[in-house]
């Protein structure tokens, strides 16, 4: 793929854009640097909230024309919301891009959240809500983000809680757009195979009214970690565990050569440390997984299983022992050229997904300020030492440091 360009508009707003060819589908989205993180106790949920009832009506649309908008002529809508970000994207022939693009702008800077669709919608997501906390697997990691950042919005549940959500009211939504909405911090990213001068001519159409807004908002860091260890007593088939600890956030030097090591441990490779050992070897798990999740100012290492009670112990055992070998005994050769091989090959195929691209361009841009080109990255795989390895296997890995959450 071509390297991407930007358009900064009056407002601020970015236009962020990456032709391809051999495709007749574009990708778009409008990404806002607003998150879970950014909600004040009184409001958890609501960005969530705010995500679904952006499709339930804008100032000249009803529910019903956005949902059909896209889908009768075969496209896609969607949306999510994360920690620190919020996103409204569709995926459309690209002769419908304009259609697209309306349509975004519209449900992303015009809601209108009208009092009957919010009465529905807050069953829905206490619905989604059951349905989330009836699956142990999912409750636990959102659990564990409360106990590796406790008193911390980024310890809360992105779904807020049963009390919150049936408060939230018109206004509360149009608070917390106003309160966090920074135009400066709002990109529109596209893919396909569209010329840039095109795909700025249609973002102009429906961005120009768009007024500059600036936020005040400032990020809390969390403060200073405190190892725990929590069992909690639950009537399920398997036991559940969560370990791990803060580590590193996006812009560290540290963050790529520490994601090497937590794909060679936990991966989603099944030649990974950990499903080679507790799952092919000793059948402990169906599934182990170990994951780095960055943020802004902080990050979170977890690991995440399931398994019968009566092998909890030695499941325990088996993960200490992968991590002291990996504190203790520098990789050979042959380990980390297949390390690097193994974590280029996965970026690659990573980077092939076109909506995968859009997405994370959109982030990446407002978390860095830039697309690192692959082949930087790869270059950047490439200067990892294997003494370094071991340096952060070191500090990330001491079992004193490491919180435990265990669902029994």
């Amino acid at each position: 793929m071509s390297e991407y360009q930007i358009f900064t508009l009056p407002s601020g707003i970015r236009i962020a854009h990456k032709q391809v060819s051999g495709t007749q589908v574009v990708h778009c989205g409008i990404m806002f640097d607003i998150g879970s993180r950014d909600e004040l106790p009184h409001q958890a949920g609501l960005a969530h909230f705010w995500e679904h009832m952006a499709f339930k009506g804008t100032k000249k649309r009803k529910s019903y024309h956005i949902i059909n908008s896209l889908e009768s002529v075969g496209g896609e809508l969607n949306a999510y919301t994360t920690k620190e970000k919020i996103c409204f994207y569709a995926s459309v022939l690209d002769e419908h891009f304009v259609r697209a693009v309306d349509l975004l702008t519209d449900i992303a800077f015009n809601s209108t959240f009208p009092e009957k669709q919010l009465e529905l919608e807050r069953g829905v997501i206490l619905e989604e809500m059951a349905m989330y906390l009836d699956s142990p697997e999912d409750a636990i990691q959102d659990e564990f983000d409360g106990l590796v950042f406790p008193d911390h919005a980024l310890g809360v549940n992105i779904l807020g809680t049963q009390e919150s959500v049936k408060g939230f009211t018109r206004e509360d939504f149009n608070r917390f757009i106003y309160e966090n909405l920074d135009t400066e911090r709002t990109v529109l990213s596209v893919v396909g195979n569209l010329d840039f001068k095109k795909a700025v001519k249609v973002a102009e159409k429906f961005l120009k009214d768009i007024p500059l807004k600036k936020s005040p908002r400032v990020r809390i860091r969390p403060a200073g970690y405190t190892q725990k260890e929590v069992t909690v007593k639950k009537d399920n088939n398997q036991a559940q565990v969560a370990i791990g600890r803060p580590s590193f956030e996006l812009a560290s030097p540290d963050r790529l050569p520490f994601f090497a090591l937590v794909n060679l441990l936990g991966g989603p490779g099944m030649n990974s440390r950990f499903n080679l050992t507790l799952r092919e070897k000793y059948g402990l798990v169906y599934q182990i997984e170990a994951s780095l999740v960055s943020y802004s100012d902080t990050g979170l290492f977890s690991i995440f299983f399931g398994t019968d009670a009566r092998n909890l112990q030695k499941a325990f055992r088996l993960i200490s022992k992968e991590l002291e070998l990996l504190r203790s005994r520098p990789l050979g050769d042959m380990q980390l050229k297949t390390l690097k091989d193994q974590l280029k090959g996965q970026l690659a195929m990573a980077e092939e997904s076109k909506q995968g691209y859009m997405l994370m361009m959109a982030k990446s841009i407002l978390d860095l300020g830039y697309v690192e080109p692959l082949t930087d990255i790869f270059r950047d795989i490439d200067t990892i030492r294997a003494g370094r390895l071991q340096e952060l296997a070191g500090e990330m890995f001491a079992e004193e440091e490491l919180s435990r959450l265990v669902y029994n």
